[in-house]
């Protein structure tokens, strides 16, 4: 059997990532992060990385974000205006994008220009939602 140990997200600022990741997802970093590597999990509360679902691994890299990503975070939202409300106060901004006519998402990008999606996903939001 395999499956994801976690999600590596490239970052030009580890400190700013970690407050803008954990903010976003309530998470927590594992350890203490390094100068060039930090490893982030759910919380349960404590403030460390201790509950259970995807982990997301900040990687300091040298290079802008490339503005056509091949990978993206989708994040499921019950409320997506308040969630990307939420989002933008911590750091992220929108994206300029075409969207089409039935579009349930919303492009931001992270603080280092990290794109992901904020997708309506109402009450399943909390589950297993299916992906746009």
């Amino acid at each position: 059997m395999i499956r994801i140990g976690s999600i590596v997200w490239g970052v030009r600022d580890i400190p700013r990532a970690v407050e803008f990741w954990s903010a976003a997802l309530g998470y927590g970093p594992l350890y203490e992060p390094d100068v060039d590597w930090a490893l982030l999990a759910p919380t349960t509360g404590t403030g460390t990385g201790t509950g259970t679902g995807p982990r997301l691994a900040l990687k300091l890299v040298g290079t802008e974000a490339n503005p056509s990503p091949r990978h993206h975070l989708d994040l499921y939202a019950d409320d997506q205006g308040a969630e990307a409300d939420r989002l933008r106060g911590l750091g992220a901004s929108d994206v300029e994008w075409e969207y089409e006519e039935s579009a349930d998402y919303l492009v931001l990008a992270d603080p280092d220009g990290n794109r992901f999606c904020v997708v309506a996903a109402g009450e399943s939001a909390a589950g297993d939602a299916a992906a746009h």
